[in-house]
């Protein structure tokens, strides 16, 4: 349940959660975080997740941008409550809002032209004074403009005193309130603001909760400025409470950019090969902890997770680590769902041999693409293409060492792990050689690679027939 704590709620109250991204791109790994941290204090909470996409910047915003969003939170197992709600669609709701702060007085039409604004600024430049609206159209009126003038509809902030937010993650922040200037709620063309849309949705939703990033910190002083003025309009205007989450550095401390890894939530799954339990808990993990823990199920996460644990600090994006986790998770994954997806990055993969080799393939892969690299030599055609480093391991004397191993399995009746390891032991104690000397030459013969599963592994997936194809075809050369 969601309680007073200092911003200005009442009552306990069903907790009530948001996610707002704005569809002009990708799903950026930090919204993506915060995604979940809203997600998951909902959950926790036994209250609703609601999920909204703020796509009123009509140029920018594209369906295709607002699919992927939408595929990246179901692929991360993030499923919200109700309908999902479109910005777009409440323009006139945000628009009857800043009616009723005008019709109340808590707002004014402003006819300040652009020329005057731009000359209001240069003057405030010039006399090193912080650059904000003067109020110039707060107590005028309007029958002062000339006839059919445009006007903007600006909000009435406080004169004095200050507004105080106990966030739940940064403490008691506060701003004088001479620092919020009247801001614009309607646009001249009557399109209603950011500062306004967020706001009137927020309440809509009935949201009790607003949990994003600190970037947003100083917008939360201005749109309380319109919760507070709504509250002797209509019922259902309470203040949330906020909780504004540091920012995500590199691993460096720099700002978070692409060279860290910020990149969309479907790059991470379609070009890095990042499994979505995995991404998950790392997110997760990224400015929250319980303890020494490091991986949790999703059950786990939700009982855990809550909002006080989270840090003040930017917590540091770390790509060793996060597929060093990857990892963790390939090698507890279903050999059949691993195989699925590695099938898909191999051209004529067939699914039951990747099936069967999986539990060998995957120990020591840390993501997809990793795994469908050390599977590729299971469906390759003679004569194998060879990597440098393979190529230089067939010398001649390796080449008719291979012609001997080649005629010793020809004779092998039990292709099985421990008869192929038996036999090729025995062979390299006969010759005075480390198995090395053998497995070495072996591996690039058959995988065109100098890195493979064990070599038995291999011989066995491959099978009897490819393996002496695939050898003899080296020795030969």
């Amino acid at each position: 349940m969601a309680s007073s704590d200092g911003n200005g709620g009442g009552e306990s109250r069903p907790v009530v959660t948001r996610f707002a991204p704005s569809p002009t791109g990708f799903l950026h790994i930090g919204n993506a975080r915060t995604g979940l941290f809203s997600w998951l204090y909902a959950r926790h909470h036994g209250g609703k997740a609601l999920l909204r996409i703020e796509d009123t910047d009509k140029q920018r915003s594209t369906q295709e941008a607002i699919d992927v969003i939408l595929d990246g939170l179901d692929w991360l197992g993030l499923e919200f409550d109700g309908e999902t709600v479109f910005q777009s669609e409440r323009a006139p709701r945000h628009a009857e809002v800043a009616e009723k702060l005008l019709a109340v007085g808590k707002a004014y039409k402003c006819f300040a032209t652009s020329e005057e604004l731009a000359q209001m600024r240069e003057e405030q430049r010039a006399a090193k004074q912080p650059m904000r609206y003067d109020g110039r159209w707060r107590d005028r009126d309007p029958s002062e403009a000339p006839e059919g003038a445009p006007f903007t509809v600006r909000i009435k902030t406080p004169e004095g005193g200050e507004t105080v937010i106990e966030d739940a993650v940064q403490g008691r922040v506060k701003v004088d309130n001479r620092e919020i200037d009247d801001f614009i709620l309607l646009r001249a063309d009557g399109t209603p603001t950011y500062m306004l849309a967020v706001v009137v949705d927020d309440m809509d939703m009935g949201c009790t909760h607003i949990i994003r990033g600190d970037d947003h910190l100083n917008n939360a002083f201005r749109q309380i400025q319109v919760i507070d003025a709504m509250q002797d309009v209509e019922d259902g205007w309470e203040r949330p409470t906020y909780a504004h989450v540091p920012l995500i550095h590199g691993n460096d401390g720099a700002k978070l950019s692409k060279r860290h890894g910020a990149l969309g939530v479907d790059a991470y799954r379609d070009e890095l090969g990042i499994l979505p339990e995995a991404l998950f808990n790392y997110l997760l993990r990224l400015g929250w902890g319980h303890g020494d823990q490091e991986e949790f199920s999703c059950e786990e996460a939700i009982a855990l997770f809550d909002i006080n644990a989270v840090g003040k600090g930017p917590s540091r994006f770390d790509m060793k680590k996060l597929l060093n986790m990857n990892g963790n998770y390939i090698r507890a994954a279903d050999d059949a769902r691993l195989a699925g997806l590695v099938a898909e990055r191999i051209d004529g993969a067939d699914t039951a041999l990747l099936t069967e080799a999986m539990p060998v393939l995957k120990t020591r892969a840390r993501d997809i693409n990793e795994l469908a690299d050390g599977a590729a030599f299971l469906f390759k055609t003679r004569p194998l293409e060879l990597t440098e480093k393979a190529s230089s391991l067939l010398d001649e004397e390796a080449r008719l060492r291979l012609s001997s191993v080649s005629s010793r399995l020809q004779a092998e009746t039990d292709w099985t792990i421990e008869a192929l390891e038996a036999n090729l032991k025995a062979y390299a104690e006969e010759q005075g050689l480390g198995l090395g000397k053998l497995a070495q030459p072996l591996r690039a013969a058959l995988t065109g690679q100098t890195t493979s599963p064990g070599i038995f592994d291999v011989l066995v997936l491959l099978g009897r027939e490819e393996s002496l194809a695939r050898i003899d075809a080296q020795a030969a050369t």
